[in-house]
C-alpha cells in the first residue's frame, strides 16, 4: 500500500533532521571546521530585500543592499574620459539624461564612475540598443561594460544580426563567446548580471586562486565562473562611447556576503 503523500514527507523531513543531528555529535563540522551541522549558534546572513519585478517600461527597484550608481536622474557618481590635455575640471559626463536612462551621444567619449570598489561584487546593469536598426555587425547598437582589469562584456545589438561569436552581445570581447545569444529586439531593456570575484593573493603577491566571472544576459547564464588572468583587485565601472545611442538605466552593485564574520549574531533565548 502506498504511503499518502505527505506521510512521505514528514518521513523525509525525520531522516534529514536525525542525519545533522547524528552529524552533530559525531564532532563533524562543516566546511571551514568551525561549525557542526544545524548549529543554532552559528551568526545569521543578512536580510537583503531583494528587486521586484521589473517590465520595459520601468525597471524594479535595485535590491535593500544595493550602492545605486544610476538612479534614473543624475550622472553626478560618473565622469568623462578625458582626452589628452584637456583639465580635470572638464570631466562631467556629457551623455543625455532623460525619462530615467542615460544615452550615449556619440563622440563626447565613454564615462565611469568616479568611485573604485575593492572586493567581490555582483554588478546589475540595464541597457537597450535603438529601436531604430542602423548598421549591421559590429555597426548596430554597438557599446561595452568595463569593471576595472577585466574583459569588456559586449554590449550589441545581437538580434538577428550575425558578427564573430567572440564580439556579440555578452561576450568576453576577443575571449570567449556566450554559452547561448540571449538578446532581445532591438529598442527593448536587456540587463546583464556580472559576478565578479577578484583574484586572491598571498602576503608576497602571488595569486592563491585566480579572479572568476559569471554573467548572466536577460536571466541566462552566458559565462560561469570564467577564471581570468588579472590581478587587479579593485576597480571602477565604465561604458564605451562606440558611437552608437545606446541607453542605459538601473545600475547598481551588491557586495558580495562571502564572509561569515561579518552575519547577525543569532538572537537571544527565550524567556
Amino acid at each position: 500500500m502506498k504511503k499518502p503523500f505527505f506521510a512521505l514527507l514528514l518521513l523525509t523531513f525525520a531522516a534529514s533532521h536525525s542525519l545533522v543531528a547524528a552529524d552533530a555529535k559525531s564532532g563533524r563540522f562543516t566546511p571551514g571546521g568551525k561549525w557542526k551541522p544545524g548549529d543554532m549558534a552559528r551568526p545569521r546572513p543578512p536580510v537583503v530585500t531583494p528587486p521586484g519585478w521589473g517590465s520595459n517600461e520601468k525597471p524594479a527597484a535595485p535590491p535593500s543592499d544595493a550602492i545605486v550608481l544610476f538612479d534614473g536622474t543624475s550622472l553626478a557618481k560618473w565622469k568623462r574620459d578625458l582626452k589628452k590635455g584637456e583639465p580635470p575640471a572638464e570631466d562631467a559626463a556629457k551623455w543625455k539624461v532623460e525619462n530615467g536612462y542615460f544615452e550615449i551621444v556619440p563622440r563626447t567619449g565613454g564615462i565611469r564612475t568616479r568611485d573604485k570598489f575593492t572586493g567581490d561584487y555582483q554588478w546589475h546593469i540595464e541597457w537597450a540598443t535603438p529601436s531604430e536598426v542602423k548598421g549591421n555587425s559590429q555597426g548596430r547598437g554597438n557599446s561595452g561594460v568595463f569593471i576595472g582589469g577585466l574583459p569588456e562584456v559586449q554590449v550589441l545589438d545581437s538580434y538577428d544580426n550575425d558578427t564573430y561569436p567572440d564580439g556579440q552581445a555578452s561576450a568576453l570581447y576577443s575571449q570567449h563567446p556566450p554559452y547561448v545569444n540571449a538578446s532581445r529586439p532591438p529598442g527593448q531593456w536587456q540587463t546583464y548580471d556580472i559576478i565578479v570575484e577578484r583574484a586572491k593573493l598571498d602576503e608576497k603577491g602571488q595569486v592563491t586562486q585566480k579572479a572568476r566571472v559569471t554573467v548572466l544576459h536577460n536571466g541566462i547564464v552566458s559565462h560561469h565562473a570564467r577564471e581570468l588572468e588579472t590581478r587587479a583587485i579593485e576597480g571602477d565601472l565604465a561604458l564605451q562611447d562606440h558611437g552608437n545611442p545606446v541607453r542605459f538605466r538601473n545600475i547598481w552593485l551588491r557586495k558580495l556576503n562571502n564572509d561569515e564574520s561579518a552575519n547577525t549574531p543569532p538572537p537571544a533565548p527565550k524567556k
